[in-house]
């Protein structure tokens, strides 16, 4: 019966999914793009401890942090890592793009080392993508990563006051604005972690629902 006495059946609860970081904005962003993709899901957060990143791949220390917050909330947990890769740098900075600049982990430090290493770069050699590998994993063991990329190139100065990171000087395959000139709903359709995540929503229905 219900809790008021009736004979009506309850709908059923929607099933939670733990985002395994403590970031709000992250998290507000990934409810916006998963919502749609998975109906029945409740994306909640995470306040955990977090674990050491010593993974040597994007796929690696996103499914570190998953497991870490699948194994502290019994739910299943989903993560990201992500980052920039140039390719005249050989995909650096990748994995260590938050510190890139030091261990500060400062945006613009970040950035003004980036564009100072490709000073000399002609821009037809300043190719780039935005990788992000988003990763689920179940209190059983169960797991799995996806890998997402936005290509693009690496500008020579920074553009725009919106985004974060590395936004302001990279600039989309296709666009003649940086990301951070990108409206929040434009960057939202094309980003790299859009298509992580995007790839990964029928995993989780599949694996969680």
């Amino acid at each position: 019966m219900t809790a008021g006495g009736g004979s009506g059946l309850q709908s059923a609860a929607p099933v939670r999914v733990v985002l395994a970081s403590h970031n709000a904005h992250k998290l507000e962003e990934l409810r916006r793009i998963l919502g749609p993709l998975i109906p029945g899901v409740e994306l909640i957060g995470y306040d955990g401890p977090e674990p050491v990143e010593n993974g040597l791949s994007f796929e690696e220390n996103a499914l570190i942090k998953a497991r870490a917050a699948a194994a502290h909330t019994g739910l299943p947990a989903i993560a990201d890592d992500s980052g920039i890769a140039v390719d005249v740098l050989g995909g650096s900075p990748g994995i260590f793009s938050a510190r890139w600049g030091g261990p500060a982990r400062d945006d613009r430090a970040n950035v003004d080392l980036l564009l100072w290493q490709l000073t000399d770069v002609a821009d037809a050699h300043r190719a780039g993508s935005f990788v992000c590998a988003a990763a689920l994993a179940l209190p059983d063991g169960d797991e799995i990563a996806v890998r997402g990329v936005w290509e693009g190139r690496i500008l020579r100065e920074p553009r725009g006051a919106g985004g974060f990171g590395y936004d302001p000087v990279f600039q989309p395959t296709g666009e003649t604005r940086s990301a951070a000139e990108l409206t929040a709903a434009e960057k939202d359709a094309a980003s790299h972690r859009t298509r992580a995540f995007t790839a990964l929503a029928p995993e989780i229905l599949a694996r969680v629902v």
